[in-house]
Order: structure tokens, then C-alpha cells, then sequence
């Protein structure tokens, strides 16, 4: 959440947020997660429904299959916004930061609802049941299925944005419109990489929520991650954060 929010601020969008579950955690990993309760979560988010317009929503962690439901059915109430999915499952660190009922329910309200989705290679293999991807062949090949099965849950208009950066080489993948367009990176050498796909993703919906058609929201989203990963400095003895604010530098 704090990522999301740094982003958003950094990229001239002003977030706002919805917490689903707490975490203990620092630069070496997650140790807990308490996950909020369903009726708190529809209260912020009807509350803040209440007061704001959105002009785009990003999902991120959702703990729990009750609190993943309560989200879904919310936004099915929130008509004509841009919904990015980040379908985290697991911290970097290993830990379960979604159980198995809600991992049913993002693939089966999930791909039905959102308008893009950012999966790293791990979770689109895990997503849709197929080996992780290496070669680019193959990473085609899967966001295809991924869409397939959105197509299937009545969502043929599924944005996929497959990102590579735990490939050898870190290009992104974006799948629209049938079209399939490569967004090559450069390997960052750094240790703070904590939060790295939050940050996409929270840089992605800032991007479109501005107005950014599809190839420039992934691309701007792409090179605001690239520049945060080479301006960080080291902070704590783990994996630290990205400097988010590394435009203001």
C-alpha cells in the first residue's frame, strides 16, 4: 500500500486506499498477515464511493477468498472505471499472501471483471495451470490462454500485461486486441526490489487514469519502474524498497 500510494503521487494521481489485510513485514520478508474483515472493507470502499470519482482502480493483495468476493461484487457496482488486477498471490519472500479460495475467486470473478491484469511469469503460470514461462514463444502462448479464459467468464477485452522482471532479460509482455507488443527492458543490478510489481501496477492505472492509450500506459508505467530501480539506495539488510521519487531527484 505504501508503494501504491507513492506511486500514485509520484505520477501526479492522488490514490486513495482500501487496506484488505495488515502485514508485518521489512527489506527481509513478510513474518505475518492478518487478514481485515469483509464488512470493513465494504464500509471504506462504500465510503469513499460516497465522497470521490475514480477514474481508474488498482487491486492488489486481497488476503482472503471472503474479502476477494466483497471486492468483486463492489466493483461490478462501479461502471465504466478502468480496473487493473495485480493478482498477487505470494510475497517475494515466499509467504501466502492469498489463499485458495481466493485464488478461485480471481480466476472466476477476477478475469470476468477487470480490465487489465499484470501478472509476473509465476502467477500467469499459476493462473492458468501451465508451466512457467522462459522462452518468448511460450510467454505469448500462455497470456493467450490467460485470455482465453477471461473470454470464456464473458471478458474477451482483457488487457494482459505479463511482466518479465525475473527473466534473464526483463521485457514485458502486453496482450491487447488480439495483438501481442514487447516492451524490452535492461537488468537493473540492485537489491531494493521490494515492491516491484506493485509499483507497475499502481504506475499503470496512474497512467491510464490520466488518459494514456494502452501501449503508452504500459510504457510509461515500464520506464517510471526502471527509473526507481536504478535511483534506490539501500535501506534496511534485506531486499529494500525502489526510491519512488526518483523524478523529483
Amino acid at each position: 500500500m505504501l508503494a501504491d500510494l507513492k506511486t500514485f503521487g509520484a505520477i501526479g494521481v492522488y490514490g486513495m486506499a482500501c487496506i484488505t489485510a495488515l502485514t508485518v513485514q521489512s527489506t527481509q520478508g513478510v513474518r505475518k498477515v492478518i487478514a481485515l474483515a469483509p464488512s470493513t472493507v465494504i464500509e471504506t470502499l462504500d465510503c469513499l464511493a460516497e465522497d470521490v470519482r475514480f477514474d481508474a482502480i488498482k487491486v492488489g493483495m486481497l488476503g482472503t477468498g471472503a474479502v476477494a468476493a466483497t471486492v468483486m461484487a463492489w466493483l461490478e457496482r462501479q461502471k465504466g472505471v478502468p480496473i487493473v488486477l495485480d493478482p498477487v498471490m505470494k510475497s517475494s519472500s515466499g509467504r501466502d499472501l492469498l489463499d485458495l479460495s481466493g485464488c478461485e475467486v480471481l480466476l472466476a470473478d477476477g478475469l470476468a471483471r477487470a480490465d487489465w491484469i499484470t501478472p509476473n511469469l509465476a502467477e500467469v503460470a499459476v493462473l492458468t495451470g501451465e508451466l512457467l514461462p522462459i522462452k518468448r514463444e511460450e510467454t505469448e502462448n500462455i497470456a493467450q490462454e490467460l485470455h482465453r479464459m477471461a473470454a470464456d467468464r464473458g471478458n474477451p477485452n482483457l488487457k494482459i500485461v505479463v511482466t518479465g522482471g525475473h527473466a534473464k532479460t526483463p521485457d514485458d509482455l502486453l496482450l491487447v486486441d488480439g495483438k501481442f507488443r514487447w516492451f524490452p527492458g535492461k537488468r537493473v543490478e540492485t537489491s531494493s526490489t521490494h515492491g516491484t510489481g506493485c509499483t507497475f501496477s499502481s504506475a499503470l492505472a496512474a497512467r491510464i487514469a490520466l488518459g494514456d492509450k494502452p501501449v503508452a500506459a504500459v510504457q510509461g508505467a515500464k520506464d517510471y519502474v526502471a527509473g526507481a530501480l536504478q535511483h534506490a539506495y539501500p535501506v534496511g539488510i534485506g531486499d529494500g524498497p525502489l526510491n519512488h521519487s526518483w523524478e523529483k531527484i
